[in-house]
């Protein structure tokens, strides 16, 4: 006598965990323009490398015995490759129960569960595609209510896993409740141009509020990407999301005991683009474009831009530079370079992602300061500011610095390695100090322009003077700068050092201990 029949068995219970919640809902899932989690999972991975795990839990109907239905758990996980390396993978399956969370004793993923342990215990790259409300309202028939978050099994804290592994989660439809909040605790984020995020819906924000709004008005990408900064990315459809996810992790280890992948370069280090001579304006008031110095310098096709339409004053973008991974903040002198309280945010967010996974940084600068006025004070500038300041300084990752051109004040502060190496160089179009020379004067030689036969000739004539020993050869003559280099030599000046820079990174392998409280 075989196990035949129990094989079978098992290959029937599979089949209704492959149908989900069924034709009818299915075909309503995809009449909205969504995939379902299977093909989400299928068109992010390696083809054939999805194991499942857990595809038999679910709630069975049975008669005299005999199992005669299956509804399958509402979560899908298990372990799968991307471009040939391990990654746990789950999203919720919004065909059945509307993908609310699932599992009175462990769960397969969601709210914690098995997909989380299973990253952090192998330690392996997590990705969430979230879609989904989370918990529902109580449970009659359970006859009580449960504490937000509660499982008998609670398993890996996400604090932990988000100390040891890449956690990427990617808004695929609409994520309320927990499934929100996980989409934030996460390494890397990013949201499909139809889907939406918050912390409750419509319907309750109407109710409690009595604001009427839809879906995107409350958390869709313009709001959750652009202006609040809670998600990173938007992309314009799941294929281009399941891209952009395989993308980032290119530039990720699988966890902290590793460096991040080196790749074949055929760029040459040694390239020098003219363009880079004139680049920056010598008016000083005409903005360039800080993106095309970046396109310039690292290797070619490599910069991955994250949360490029929030705090827009400033650029945070992973790259490669003769094949290795680095990360580069630099300043935007398209809006401003000035850092407001979202750029500043945003930079503390990225030098804690750069240093967690071993990814050196280079700052590019081009900073009159910190924004000032009524409204940058309202918003914590500051705060944010020195938080920022704080994050670099606590950061063990080898920092190079290159001034462009303005760094002023504590803005300018943010992007110099004070309490590491300190390595900076500049361009012959540099300047800095504690604050500009224009508009400066008037406020530090306040008395005695004022008092001067001609006020304003006065000013101008202190102007000149200052003016002639902040020449940027003069601080590199005292070798308060390190260098000042041609704009064409960047690339391979910075090539250099990135390499040889890998040597104190593998020597500091493993989580990143974390001192202090943060301002």
């Amino acid at each position: 006598m075989t196990w035949e029949p129990e094989a079978e068995e098992i290959k029937q219970r599979r089949k209704w965990a492959d149908e989900m919640g069924g034709a009818e809902a299915l075909q309503k899932h995809r009449e909205r323009g969504f995939l379902n989690v299977r093909e989400r999972i299928a068109g992010l991975v390696d083809p054939g490398s999805f194991q499942e795990v857990g595809k038999l839990a679910g709630k069975g109907e049975y008669i005299d015995g005999k199992v005669v239905k299956v509804q399958p758990a509402p979560y899908v996980m298990g372990l799968a490759e991307i471009d040939g390396r391990s990654v746990a993978v789950g999203g919720e399956d919004t065909t059945v129960r509307g993908g609310t969370s699932w599992g009175d004793r462990r769960r397969k993923g969601g709210q914690g569960g098995f997909c989380d342990d299973l990253a952090y215990y192998y330690r392996i790259p997590l990705v969430r595609m979230i879609d989904g409300y989370g918990g529902g309202v109580a449970s009659p028939k359970r006859g009580y209510s449960l504490l937000p978050g509660r499982s008998t099994d609670p398993g890996v804290n996400v604090a932990e896993l988000l100390g040891v592994v890449p956690v990427v989660s990617a808004v695929m439809g609409t994520a309320a409740g927990g499934p929100a909040q996980r989409a934030v605790m996460s390494t890397w984020s990013v949201m499909v141009k139809n889907a939406s995020i918050f912390a409750s819906g419509p319907p309750v924000v109407e109710r409690g509020l009595g604001q009427k709004l839809t879906k995107e008005q409350l958390g869709g990408p313009k709001v959750a990407v652009d202006l609040a900064g809670t998600i990173d990315n938007v992309a314009a459809s799941e294929e281009e999301c399941f891209a952009m996810i395989r993308k980032f992790l290119s530039y990720m280890p699988s966890n902290v005991w590793e460096l991040p992948p080196v790749t074949k370069c055929d760029d040459p280090i040694t390239r020098q683009e003219d363009e880079l001579i004139r680049i920056v304006p010598r008016d000083k008031r005409k903005p360039y474009n800080m993106r095309r110095v970046l396109e310039l310098i690292a290797d070619k096709d490599t910069l991955f831009e994250i949360q490029p339409t929030y705090g827009r004053s400033c650029i945070t973008t992973l790259a490669r530079m003769g094949g290795y991974v680095v990360g580069f903040i630099a300043n935007n002198p398209m809006i401003g370079g000035r850092i407001d309280h979202k750029s500043a945010r945003k930079q503390t967010h990225f030098i804690d992602l750069c240093d967690m996974f071993h990814i050196p940084i280079v700052f590019f600068i081009d900073a009159p300061g910190f924004m000032i006025g009524k409204e940058a004070e309202e918003a914590a500038t500051l705060r944010e500011g020195g938080r920022a300041i704080y994050t670099r300084s606590l950061a063990t990752v080898p920092i190079m610095t290159v001034v462009t051109r303005k760094c002023y004040g504590m803005g300018g502060g943010v992007g110099l390695d004070k309490f590491g190496l300190d390595f900076k160089v500049a361009w012959p179009s540099g300047e800095w100090g504690s604050i500009a020379v224009e508009g400066g004067v008037a406020a530090v030689y306040k008395r005695e322009i004022a008092n001067a036969p001609d006020p304003k000739k006065r000013e101008a004539e202190i102007e000149a003077e200052l003016k002639k020993i902040t020449s940027p050869f003069l601080t590199a003559e005292a070798f308060a700068i390190e260098d000042i280099i041609d704009p064409r030599e960047t690339r391979t000046y910075l090539c250099r050092f990135i390499k040889a820079m890998q040597n104190r990174l593998k020597t500091e392998l493993g989580p990143k201990p974390r001192y202090g409280v943060r301002p």
